[in-house]
């Protein structure tokens, strides 16, 4: 299969089948100091067809049977810069029964459109890794166009016509570490259903923080009010084994 891939043991949904909707080099509108996927190959801030949803359609037939949890929307970019991201929610939802997620990076949110197909979606999760504009060009490195301003906005904006979950994505490396107070206040602001603390544990250029430095950035985010706070060394990812382990670690690097 050249654009399913999985089923990969997730800490924040369990077994998760993903979809690459853009597929190929490193798609996306950052270049995050920690992706575990290397720098970004092609910058896009204007949504394109990457992928015919014909060959995603052929895909899904062809699946077999799978203990899964979860049909998730990402690989090897940013999903929303997919043009056929409402399309491509719609046809899984016709051949699955499991609940669609899709994961982002918020920097298309700001577009009517993508709210609108993203509603479609069971279960959305925003990345915001900065309390910002500084550390948010330090970290999250976006494309040109794209401000700290309009990602808060379009997370804010997404949240309140959303009729699914959102949960807050936030991702913790020596960078950002110390402006945990400032970005737990914000998530407290925005108010998404549970936020989800990370730290790269796959390859990356970027150190992750320890399981007592993660906790007690944990610690930070309780203590502002936000109830459903899970840390990545929280929870114990299922067992699973993918359909194609070539595809699969393309996308999902072994640490």
């Amino acid at each position: 299969m050249k654009y399913i891939y999985g089923p990969v043991p997730s800490w924040r949904l369990g077994r998760s089948l993903g979809v690459d909707l853009v597929s190929g080099d490193k798609t996306c509108s950052f270049d995050c100091v920690y992706c575990q996927l290397g720098k970004t190959v092609r910058h896009y801030i204007k949504r394109q067809l990457f992928v015919p949803i014909a060959e995603i359609v052929e895909e899904l037939e062809s699946v077999p049977r799978l203990n899964i949890d979860y049909i998730t929307l990402s690989g090897t970019g940013e999903p929303t810069l997919a043009l056929n991201l409402g399309d491509a929610i719609e046809k899984i939802k016709g051949h699955f029964t499991k609940p669609v997620a899709v994961l982002t990076n918020s920097s298309l949110l700001h577009d009517s459109q993508v709210r609108k197909e993203l509603g479609a979606a069971d279960l959305v999760v925003a990345k915001l890794d900065a309390p910002n504009e500084e550390i948010f060009h330090r970290v999250s490195r976006p494309s040109g166009g794209i401000t700290f301003h309009m990602i808060v906005d379009g997370i804010k904006r997404f949240n309140q016509e959303y009729p699914g979950k959102l949960a807050l994505q936030m991702m913790f490396v020596p960078q950002n570490k110390e402006h945990a107070a400032a970005m737990a206040r914000l998530a407290k602001e925005i108010g998404p259903v549970e936020v989800q603390l990370n730290t790269p544990l796959r390859p990356s250029p970027v150190k992750p923080l320890t399981v007592e430095e993660l906790a007690e950035v944990k610690k930070i985010f309780l203590a502002a009010g936000l109830e459903r706070v899970y840390s990545v060394y929280d929870v114990e990812r299922p067992e699973t084994r993918p359909l194609d382990e070539s595809e699969t670690r393309r996308r999902r690097p072994e640490a």
